[in-house]
């Protein structure tokens, strides 16, 4: 690789027609910083977590109301069998859409309702509510993926979206049940959009008062053993929940088996309750929180009493104060430096992350208190990362915004980009765990995975009507990197879509 490829494709997500690295890519890439922009048009146009909360509150109102009306399990007979509701284009017909539709065809606005499901013969009032609950959150859900999707493709900043990517997949939520669908997205585009250019430690407060994250984690219904919430209900023990706590330091800062103990998790717990969700957190004895729906509250029922001692250090704060200066403590430690250095190192240079690399970013976050674009200018400085040898396999979501940006797309239809990474094995904002997408090509060189690119690779090329010449944009999109066997197949092909189609699947294309 040249390293104007590497510019392109290593840090950035794949060149566009046009796209130029210029005479000196680090400059271009350095430059990203300062350009990036937290709030472009696609995301903007998205529903806040607010909205989204707020219709989450409706449906729990109407569920406690319904539950007034009909206090006793009551015996129905068995509706009679129907059809599973559609599920968003996740079959193999629907997942790949027509490249031309999508590149023509207007993105999905939030505002645009789609027709309503009917009401099925022998449903209660609670499955339909919890039946629209859930449209709204998909229909919310998917506006966002496009979204995403429609901002990495065109974006003149490719280096500082791949860096947004990289943090959203660090502080992972998996939109898996009700209350995630809709508010995943909102994570990226609210806690994790505005900070990447900013300190490390703006980042993960923000991160962590999302109600995406105090959700996820169960953090909102979290309560201190001794809090007055605790002691209202009669004589009932308080449920503390450790699972954000221990996730903050195994995966968010310190690192898994690094300098915290499980006495450590527990008094981070402890410190910790109270952080919870205005309208949606639903923690026992809450009461009402007051605040817009969807808005980080501090219930001071919920928290724990008394002085915490973590890490070896006491901390005596009062209320939010003290896990958030804990927060602020953990944002700068040095297992925290090093865990981060380690994960940028393995993105950009290798599966193994080299030493050295490791050791410059970690003295680079130290020294500037983990403010991020130090760290990243260091990663541009750095020889490891501009190693002529592709090092990484892209995974199904770095493959397809590639493979999107280099057919110049516009726009994406609806669901084209979700029902494409349901096919490929990576669903948007849907890891499954805490821990987030693998980086690590043993999780997506596969030949089954392989070989689902490669029909996504054909269908692509079909729908572009042979109007790409591929050995023309082969070369473009790997500027004095392409191989003489990626060239003469291209060459030999059939049919100018058949060209286009093997590019996509090079060895070029598939790592970087």
């Amino acid at each position: 690789m040249s390293d104007a490829s590497i510019a392109l494709n290593r840090f950035g997500l794949g060149a566009r027609p046009g796209e130029d690295a210029g005479s000196d890519p680090r400059k271009w890439l350095a430059g990203q910083i300062a350009a990036f922009e937290p709030r472009p048009q696609a995301i903007a146009a998205q529903v806040p977590s607010t909205q989204i909360a707020s219709e989450l509150a409706d449906f729990y109102e109407r569920q406690r109301l319904l539950r007034l009306d009909n206090p006793k399990p009551r015996t129905r007979a068995a509706a009679p069998a129907r059809p599973a509701p559609a599920q968003p284009a996740m079959a193999e017909g629907a997942a790949m859409q027509d490249m031309q539709a999508m590149q023509s065809a207007p993105a999905m606005h939030p505002g645009m309702q789609p027709a309503a499901k009917p009401l099925y013969q022998g449903e209660d009032a609670a499955m339909v509510a919890r039946r629209e609950a859930r449209r709204q959150q998909q229909q919310a859900y998917v506006s966002m993926v496009s979204a995403r999707a429609l901002t990495a493709i065109t974006s003149p900043t490719p280096f500082a979206e791949r860096l947004v990517h990289f943090w959203a997949n660090h502080f992972a939520v998996s939109a898996d049940k009700l209350e995630l669908v809709g508010l995943s997205g909102t994570m990226e585009f609210e806690a994790i959009r505005p900070h990447v250019m900013g300190k490390f430690g703006d980042m993960l407060n923000a991160v962590e008062r999302h109600p995406a994250m105090l959700l996820y984690l169960d953090q909102a219904v979290s309560i201190g053993p001794n809090s007055p919430a605790a002691q209202r209900q009669r004589g009932k023990r308080g449920g503390l929940n450790e699972n954000l706590a221990r996730e903050i330091m195994e995966l968010h800062t310190l690192g898994v088996r690094s300098v915290y103990t499980q006495a450590d998790v527990t008094e981070f717990a402890r410190a910790m309750t109270g952080f919870t969700v205005a309208g949606i957190g639903r923690a026992r004895g809450s009461g009402d929180l007051g605040g817009e729906p969807g808005s980080f509250v501090f219930a001071d029922r919920l928290h724990e009493p008394g002085t915490r001692t973590i890490l070896g250090k006491q901390w005596s704060g009062e209320g939010e104060a003290q896990a958030a200066a804990v927060l602020d403590h953990l944002a700068t430690h040095p297992a925290t430096a090093k865990h981060i250095a380690t994960k940028l190192a393995r993105h950009f240079a290798s599966d193994d992350p080299p030493a050295p690399l490791v050791a410059r970013l970690e003295k680079a976050f130290l020294s500037s208190k983990g403010d991020l674009p130090t760290v990243y200018r260091a990663l541009i400085a750095s020889p490891e990362c501009w190693a002529p040898k592709p090092a990484k396999f892209k995974s199904p979501w770095e493959w397809s915004i590639s493979a999107m940006r280099a057919l110049g797309t516009q726009q994406v239809q609806p669901n084209a980009v979700n029902g494409l990474m349901g096919q490929l094995g990576q669903p948007v904002w849907k890891p499954g765990s805490p821990a987030g997408w693998d980086d690590v090509a043993g999780a997506w060189a596969g030949p089954d995975a392989v070989m689902r690119r490669v029909e996504a690779a054909e269908r692509m090329a079909q729908r572009t009507k042979n109007l790409i010449d591929a050995r023309q944009r082969a070369a473009e999109l790997f500027p004095e990197a392409l191989s003489a066997s990626t060239t003469q197949s291209i060459a030999r092909a059939e049919s100018p879509g058949q060209g286009l189609a093997l590019m996509l699947v090079s060895p070029e294309f598939l790592r970087r």
